[in-house]
């Protein structure tokens, strides 16, 4: 693939995922990454959180952290509206979290200012 990418977290460099997973579109409003896995350095907790403002509001997540310096780097989303439904249960990294290792160019690159080739799920 043209456009691989290593995701690492923006505080340690770990890895965190890569673009082999990505699996959806960013919806409006979000400025996330959208995968199918994660390595084992990304945790989450058991607690749900409820999202009081912006494009989560109203929503129930548990909220994703890098496992090496804790991080809040994502989310799961566990319930929404309908609009977000196709997001349930997948691995959403905040492009504001996450550097970006392309593996042509060998660049380091701001996760919001990568292109990925568009991924659309299956209804």
């Amino acid at each position: 693939p043209e456009e691989c990418a290593v995701f690492h977290c923006r505080g340690c460099w770990t890895v965190l995922g890569d673009s082999l997973q990505l699996c959806g579109q960013e919806p409006p409003g979000l400025s996330i990454l959208v995968c199918f896995k994660v390595t084992n350095d990304v945790a989450w907790e058991d607690s749900l959180l409820i999202g009081l403002e912006g494009a989560l509001l109203g929503c129930a997540y548990y909220l994703l952290s890098c496992r090496s310096c804790g991080l809040a780097v994502g989310f799961i989303l566990h319930s929404s509206g309908s609009d977000l439904a196709y997001l349930r249960d997948l691995f959403c990294f905040f492009k504001d979290s996450i550097i970006c290792y392309l593996l042509k160019n060998q660049r380091i690159i701001e996760a919001s200012k990568v292109n990925f080739p568009p991924v659309t799920l299956k209804e």
